[in-house]
């Protein structure tokens, strides 16, 4: 698994992994930035290998996800669930997780996530939107010896080792309540909040103008909605010359929404991987899916070398996304990923 900047030349690394991997199942994609023993890269590839010992996978790709439909999503899950247990009896939701890569400009994550999760049923899935820096050009994700655009590649994965998925996230909400009055659901901008302009109201709510609404800003104040009795962000991603807003994540006409206010990013990262070590142990590996406007926001504040330090000690590989999904959600300004644990005895043993 591995996770590149989109400044490569997709082709000639696609040859490289073909030529290198010959054989091998590999998956990945491009990013708004790369996680690996170096820290907190750009213009970089970091990766993690599975030893067959200790996992068993079966992966495929989805394409085509301007046109998605939830039978397709259903069909993959069903194959790739036959062909795991055919290489693993026993393998389930105790013993297994999913892993979806997917590219983070289809506007398609709601409906793939959701679909997959369904047809998963008990067992976990967790994942990321692919990115290309901070330019949301174009994005892709790597499969059967080529990148793709407009697809998805889920992995399912069985393995003896303790592991637990994770979603962590370090906003709360305010009292401030606003509702989407406007929108065009289908792109995720929204025009109106309580029948005002949005980025005009948007903006009077966090005490600024529009003409000082960025990336940073969005970063710092987002807007959370109830989703199942949890809060769940929902991101900006920029504020549009008609002042609309265009959101990273579904937002539709009705929905009630509250600003969020920030508590601190490390101190929250910090629990987060206590709380898993304390079920698993230290990790031997973290897959972490970081979302760009946190990212953003651990430069702006200084934070790098702190959180940093964090994925260091836990064993991180990963990327920053334009996205990322928990289960059957997709979500924004969130840390989602599976820690893995060190080997049982009879493992190591074996």
């Amino acid at each position: 698994m591995f996770f590149c900047s989109s400044e490569y030349d997709l082709e000639v690394l696609a040859g490289e992994m073909r030529s290198l991997f010959t054989g091998v199942q590999v998956v990945g994609c491009t990013t708004a930035g790369e996680i690996g023993p170096a820290g907190c890269r750009d213009h970089s590839i970091s990766g993690a290998s599975f030893p067959a010992g200790s996992f068993t996978s079966a992966s495929g790709r989805i394409d085509r996800l301007q046109q998605f439909e939830i039978a397709r999503g259903q069909s993959l899950v069903q194959d790739l669930l036959q062909r795991l247990e055919s290489l693993k009896p026993g393998a389930d939701a105790n013993n297994s997780f999913a892993f979806l890569l997917i590219d983070g400009l289809s506007v398609r994550e709601e409906p793939v996530t959701s679909a997959l999760q369904n047809a998963l049923g008990k067992f976990p899935l967790v994942g990321g939107s692919a990115g290309d820096g901070v330019k949301f050009g174009r994005t892709h994700v790597y499969f059967d010896g080529g990148f793709h655009a407009d697809s998805a590649v889920l992995v399912l994965v069985t393995t003896p080792l303790p592991f637990r998925i994770f979603m962590t996230q370090h906003f709360v909400q305010t009292e401030q309540r606003i509702v989407v009055t406007e929108a065009d659901a289908g792109h995720r901008i929204v025009r109106e909040i309580d029948g005002r302009p949005a980025a005009e109201d948007y903006a009077r709510l966090i005490g600024t103008s529009v003409r000082n609404l960025d990336p940073m800003r969005f970063a710092a104040s987002p807007v959370v909605v109830l989703i199942g009795g949890t809060n769940y962000v929902r991101s900006i991603q920029k504020a549009n010359p008609d002042g609309s807003l265009t959101f990273f994540c579904a937002i539709e006409e009705g929905m009630v929404l509250r600003v969020a206010r920030g508590v601190d990013l490390v101190e929250n990262l910090e629990q987060a991987f206590t709380v898993i070590q304390a079920a698993i142990g230290q990790p031997q590996l973290f897959i972490g899916c970081d979302c760009i406007l946190r990212k953003l926001e651990i430069a702006q504040r200084g934070y790098a070398d702190r959180v940093e330090a964090v994925f260091r000690d836990n064993n991180a590989i990963g990327f920053n996304t334009y996205g990322e999904q928990y289960r059957g959600v997709h979500v924004n300004q969130t840390l989602t990923g599976i820690a893995i644990g060190a080997a049982p005895i009879e493992v190591i043993n074996g």
